[in-house]
């Protein structure tokens, strides 16, 4: 009966299983033989041979190339035709907004950097989105209904219970109540929003040094210091948005700061955000400090510092590492996590010997002992964990043929 079509169990529904499940093959391994596709997934031959001839109608496979060149008989290859959907994904900064379009396949086919000066431009928030994304999609060659979803990733957090960012006062024009629903009206495909640290933390979960983990911490550090949690395999993202603010957690070592938000500082911050590291290397005595942002300093700061054999340097290296260890015992001590992730230019900078410093001195410090290891997602990790994102629930859409 047709009421009944859907319902588990029936032939339908599992011809959608076996589809999904091919489908999410082909995206691993890339071109598959039917033979192949049908020992990966258990199905006889005849019925991986329905199965492709049903997606390759449905315009979500392509036959490309022959397994020429390998023993026995030449076989017909199969792949996800890339142009079976698109997601679109946004990095938002004071400095810039970088979007990028991917095909469901994962590959990046457009990107676009628009500058965005701060307080300076007059240009209002909704515009500054719209005409990001539309340099992509342009980079693309696509139109705006060529895109089935977009994830913006910002600093901060909107807050579900009002609509309004939280967490990121330093982001001018993106404080009104209103905003959301101005950008739902303005923009033609589903859109969602994301912490740009949590969108690190999917990227690594995916694609990076947490995958298989279902349980980590990622520690982010560029132009500020950020946390993402991981619980049971989800994201955990606290009652306003606000978990993982770890810039604000009081830690020895600085004076406790009150009236945090309204200060935009705090006690992790002041000790080991990215301006620490300058200032530390001044008291440390060393020359040559490099100019220009924070982060940037920073992270030529400890690479220099991970290299060098005087003292100065090794000195910087082991006291910073005590400053991030003093921070992550508290985080550690809480959540008990199977893996910490050091992310962001100014800890993967730092590499093996300041991970193995913070390693060894969280050892100390916290009575649980996760592995801490340096992010592997190191171009663009906010805007690739907002494609991740984008394209997880594109696939969803697209792949559903039980519809």
């Amino acid at each position: 009966m047709a009421g009944t079509a859907g319902t588990p169990g029936t032939p339908r529904v599992l011809r959608a299983m076996n589809d999904r499940a091919a489908l999410d093959l082909l995206l691993e391994h890339g071109p598959l033989s039917r033979t192949r596709i049908g020992k990966l997934t258990g199905l006889s031959k005849p019925t991986a041979s329905q199965l492709l001839s049903r997606l390759e109608a449905a315009g979500l496979v392509l036959a490309t190339g022959t397994t020429e060149g390998r023993p026995g008989p030449s076989a017909q290859l199969y792949e996800v035709n890339p142009a079976a959907g698109h997601a679109a994904g946004l990095d938002v900064t004071p400095q810039r907004i970088l979007a990028a379009v991917a095909d469901i396949t994962g590959r990046t086919v457009g990107r676009f950097e628009l500058p965005t000066p701060g307080r300076r431009t007059g240009t209002p928030v909704v515009q500054q989105v719209t005409d990001a994304l539309d340099g992509a999609l342009k980079a693309a060659g696509l139109a705006r209904d060529g895109v089935h979803r977009l994830v913006i990733g910002t600093p901060g957090a909107f807050d579900p219970t009002t609509g309004r960012l939280r967490y990121a006062s330093h982001l001018p024009g993106w404080h009104s109540p209103t905003l959301l629903e101005e950008l739902a009206a303005a923009l033609p495909m589903p859109f969602e929003y994301e912490n740009d640290v949590n969108l690190v933390a999917l990227a690594e979960q995916r694609l990076g040094a947490a995958r298989g983990h279902a349980d980590f911490v990622l520690l982010w550090n560029e132009e500020g210091l950020g946390a993402a949690l991981v619980l049971g395999g989800r994201l955990h993202r606290g009652w306003t948005g606000g978990a993982g603010e770890v810039g604000f957690l009081p830690v020895p070592g600085t004076p406790l700061v009150r009236q945090v938000t309204k200060a935009n500082s705090g006690g992790y911050q002041e000790l080991a955000g990215s301006q620490a590291v300058p200032r530390l290397a001044r008291e440390l005595g060393i020359e040559d400090i490099p100019q220009g942002p924070y982060a940037e300093a920073a992270a030529r700061l400890l690479a220099r510092a991970a290299q060098a054999d005087d003292d100065a340097h090794r000195r910087l290296l082991r006291t910073y590492a005590t400053r991030l260890a003093t921070g992550l015992a508290s985080l550690v001590s809480v959540l008990d996590p199977e893996l910490v992730v050091l992310s962001g230019a100014s800890l993967t900078s730092g590499g093996e010997p300041l991970r193995a410093l913070v390693q060894a001195e969280l050892e100390e410090l916290a009575a649980s002992r996760p592995r801490l290891v340096v992010g592997d997602v190191r171009e663009h990790p906010v805007l690739r964990g907002a494609l991740e994102s984008a394209l997880a629930t594109t696939r969803d859409e697209v792949f559903d043929t039980s519809r």
